[in-house]
């Protein structure tokens, strides 16, 4: 879509930002609620990864929501920023920044390599 440029690069970037931002805030919410269902037998995650997972999350603090636009690791840090409370306004900016940036990159490199 962005290297056929029949959409405008601008209705691209706000659109992916804004659906990407939105699932992440749906892994925050799931994260508040997981600790519901922690003690249950088909819970797919043990206590102790639970532990080590907060323990690398209050490691590299709140900052560690920058790297929220990165594949694979970007939903497992949405998730536990909620799962440890993460107040909503600051998981919203910080992961707004990472997530719009990563689109802003993106339309700057197709600019350069088309």
């Amino acid at each position: 879509m962005l290297i056929t440029n029949l959409f405008d690069k601008n209705f691209l970037l706000i659109f992916s930002s804004l659906g990407n931002i939105l699932g992440s805030i749906f892994n925050w919410y799931l994260g508040k609620k997981i600790n519901l269902y922690k003690e249950k037998k088909w819970f797919p995650v043990s206590t102790e990864q639970l532990k080590k997972s907060q323990y690398y999350f209050n490691k590299f603090g709140l900052w560690s929501l920058l790297l929220a636009w990165v594949p694979i690791i970007g939903d497992p840090i949405t998730l536990l920023a909620g799962v440890l409370k993460v107040r909503f306004s600051i998981f919203l900016f910080l992961v707004s920044i990472s997530k719009i940036s990563r689109y802003i990159f993106i339309i700057y490199l197709s600019n350069y390599l088309v």
